[in-house]
């Protein structure tokens, strides 16, 4: 045999070798194309609010999926002059592209990123993985060659334009738009657009945002090829290639606004659906008022910032290594000049010049109780670091970060729907969400259901209890226990009516001895409280047991909505990524205009108090807003407003649960180390400004709704002393009664109380 025909024959044989090689290794075991057709991305969990804007995503990649023909052409043409310039007159494989990138290798010794036309990129990421070895790429070649014999060149771009990484956690060239401009794809100029098609030979570190230099040389290098290859006109061109960097870190002002509430609703889903629900695509529609979740923080952040004030400056050294440039609605700024009586000069860290004037950093001077550890001229030396806020006025204001926090929780009492939360200042300062984990003790706002078990056990609105002093005796581990009214004062013999107005402790912890601690247990159960929230003592009348402020919203929707337990909820329903409804929150409605039969439906809250004793609570409810300690709100000139405050023991907690028919809205403050707020700091002080700011707001879009008495209410002229009946004279006062309650003159026995005994007791044998 000659040894050319050995040759050959080995050739051949080497040949047919590697093909068989090929085979069993590499086309065998290739993925199957025709998966494109129906490819599903990792698309993001998104969260919208109840009139349908994006509030939150969450997911490791952002993404939104768009059809071919809603991209501009232009940038279109801007990947294929920058990626494949020849990717419509090709079959996949750019056969000059790839010696080219086989005589670089030649040549260097080195493998580097080159050859792949768009359909090949398209196999790499839909079907291959990243490794950068041979077989991959045989293996990609072939890919390449199936996917253009079964997809248009169209669909091939489209599946490239959505899927490719465009740095920042963007993939797909509308997140891409959104991440660096914060605008839809149709809106972006030439230059934005050759911006985002030169991303992908290097997305995470060609991006405008991480190197603007190199990005723009990069942004630059694709108009030019757009030019060469008669994309764009050399008039377009120039304005293009002259136009400055525009991209810029995008925020949000919905996350940040909500970002307690869509914290919540992704837990809610994830416990539903589970951690695919990441990557699957979902939209999630909530019962979120965007525009008054905005109104409440910053109604929380007003309140909070207040109780700041009244407290002093404290002076803190910030230090910029460790403290972030927004807390809250403060932002850092270093300050120039300083002169107590006139004006601060500062400066912003974007460079822009501010002034805060007298009126707006008075509150920070010294007084006669800090003016030993607070120097105004130690705290606002040249170049030392502050805290300011804008107000709403676009004035500046010295501020300082809180480190109080506080709640705010609103709902809808007729379907539970929460219409706007907030959870603390700032949510990357503390993720702890007190508007839902929060168990504090919930003070005198528990008095409505000590009251509401009363008048269902034939107390009335005129009952008369003594306002008189208390000592429980204790036994030898326990000190005797002698509980006080707020003010440390006591007024004798007061109507029920006035003892809930006036928040008077004593009457509270007679009238539970009274009625007994187990009716009071049991109504409390009814209101949703469970048993371990309830001590079995009499400091129950005072509220120290513990509820969430979503939990007190709950409680005071009973009485907003005519006397129904509803569900709190924030989920309406859950679409998957082809916009069918997999999840709908089955609501249960509050209709007091039902019949007892409809009421028992699955649809319908269950009614835990009667029409009379509903109407009667809101009567006294509201007289708390009239003349009451939530007096305050009368500012918001309405009179269909009722609700109640809630101080605990030493002011560790703040709070004011208050509602009109079509709102329950509840807000707490306090320390989450449950530190005393201070004196005077009591639910009306320092709580209910901030619901009287947010209802504001709120209440804009509802009309007044006057109580009218139920069928079994009447209303009686009584000595507001005695509480009897009196000829109408102008010491008298209108009350209303349940009609088989009503006193008369000769009922006056029946209706009069057996007194207290007000003698030492040990605290045991009272139950």
């Amino acid at each position: 045999m000659s040894k050319t025909v050995l040759l050959v024959t080995t050739l051949i044989a080497g040949l047919t070798l590697l093909s068989i090689l090929i085979y069993t290794t590499i086309i065998t075991n290739l993925p199957n194309t025709a998966s494109l057709k129906n490819i599903n991305y990792q698309t993001p969990l998104k969260i919208y609010s109840q009139n349908h804007i994006l509030i939150a995503q969450f997911g490791e990649k952002k993404r939104n999926p768009v059809s071919y023909n809603k991209v501009p052409q232009k940038l279109i043409n801007a990947f294929i002059a920058s990626e494949d310039q020849r990717f419509y007159s090709h079959n996949g494989v750019d056969l000059r592209g790839l010696l080219r990138a086989i005589v670089k290798l030649v040549a260097s010794g080195k493998k580097k990123q080159g050859g792949s036309t768009i359909t090949m990129q398209v196999a790499r990421n839909f079907l291959l993985t990243r490794e950068k070895t041979y077989t991959r790429k045989i293996k990609e070649i072939i890919l390449a060659l199936k996917i253009e014999n079964e997809l248009t060149k169209n669909e091939i771009l489209e599946l490239y334009i959505n899927k490719i990484f465009l740095g920042r956690k963007a993939y797909g060239v509308v997140a891409a738009a959104d991440v660096y401009y914060g605008k839809p794809l149709a809106k972006l100029s030439l230059a934005q657009l050759a911006m985002i098609a030169g991303l992908p030979k290097a997305p995470s570190t060609l991006n405008p945002i991480n190197d603007p230099d190199r990005a723009l040389i990069r942004r630059n290098y694709v108009l030019n090829r757009m030019l060469s290859l008669g994309y764009i006109t050399p008039v377009e061109f120039a304005e293009a290639s002259a136009q400055p960097i525009t991209a810029s870190k995008q925020k949000q002002l919905s996350t940040v606004a909500a970002a307690y509430f869509s914290d919540m609703v992704r837990s809610e889903v994830i416990e539903l659906l589970g951690d695919k629900a990441y990557e699957s695509g979902l939209k999630v529609y909530t019962t979120l008022n965007f525009k008054l979740q905005q109104t409440a923080t910053r109604a929380l952040q007003k309140a909070l910032h207040n109780y700041d004030e009244r407290h002093g400056y404290r002076g803190d050294l910030i230090d910029p290594t460790v403290s972030p440039e927004h807390i809250g609605d403060t932002i850092l700024a270093t300050v120039k000049t300083a002169t107590e009586d006139q004006i601060i000069t500062a400066q912003l860290s974007n460079a822009d010049s501010i002034t805060i004037s007298r009126e707006n950093f008075k509150w920070a001077l010294p007084t006669r109780r800090t003016a030993e550890d607070n120097s105004f001229a130690q705290n606002f030396q040249p170049d030392t670091l502050i805290r300011v806020r804008q107000s709403t006025n676009g004035q500046w204001r010295l501020s300082q970060e809180p480190e109080v926090e506080g709640a705010l929780i609103s709902i809808s009492p007729q379907t539970g729907a929460i219409i706007s939360l907030v959870g603390g200042f700032d949510f990357h300062r503390s993720k702890f969400n007190r508007a839902t984990q929060l168990k504090r003790q919930p003070g005198s706002g528990f008095k409505p259901i000590l009251y509401s078990t009363a008048l269902e056990n034939g107390y009335t609105a005129a009952s008369i209890i003594n306002d008189a002093p208390i000592v429980y005796e204790g036994t030898s581990n326990k000190a005797e226990w002698r509980p006080e009214n707020y003010s440390g004062k006591f007024f004798g013999p007061t109507r029920l009516r006035t003892a809930l107005r006036k928040s008077r402790n004593l009457i509270s912890i007679r009238l539970l001895r009274e009625i007994g601690l187990d009716k009071i247990i049991s109504t409390a159960k009814r209101f949703g409280f469970s048993e371990t929230q309830l001590p079995k003592n009499l400091t129950l009348a005072l509220g120290s047991g513990t509820a969430s402020p979503l939990e007190m919203s709950r409680i005071f929707s009973v009485f907003a909505n005519g006397g129904f337990l509803i569900e709190p909820y924030a989920i309406e329903r859950i679409e998957n990524n082809q916009g069918d409804i997999i999840f709908q929150t089955q609501k249960k409605i509050a209709c007091p205009t039902c019949s007892t039969t409809q009421q028992h439906k699955n649809n319908y809250a269950p009614r835990i108090i009667s029409p009379e004793v509903c109407f009667l609570m809101n009567s006294l409810l509201q007289d708390v807003v009239n003349r009451g300690t939530a007096r305050r709100a009368k500012a918001l000139g309405r009179k269909d407003l009722a609700g109640k405050t809630g101080t605990t023991n030493q002011q560790r907690d703040a709070w004011f649960n208050g509602f009109s028919p079509e709102i329950t809205t509840i807000t707490w403050v306090g320390y989450d180390n449950s530190k005393p707020l201070g004196k005077k700091e009591t639910g009306g002080r320092a709580s209910l400004p901030m619901w009287i700011d947010y209802m504001k707001t709120a209440l804009q879009e509802s009309h007044e709704v006057s109580l009218t008495p139920p069928k079994g209410i009447v209303k009686s002229y009584i000595n507001p002393t005695t509480g009897l009946p009196e000829k109408p004279t102008n010491k008298g006062v209108w009350e209303y009664f349940r009609q088989e309650l009503a006193p008369t003159q000769t009922a006056e026995e029946r209706h009069q109380k057996t007194p207290v005994n007000d003698n030492i007791t040990p605290i045991e044998s009272l139950f």
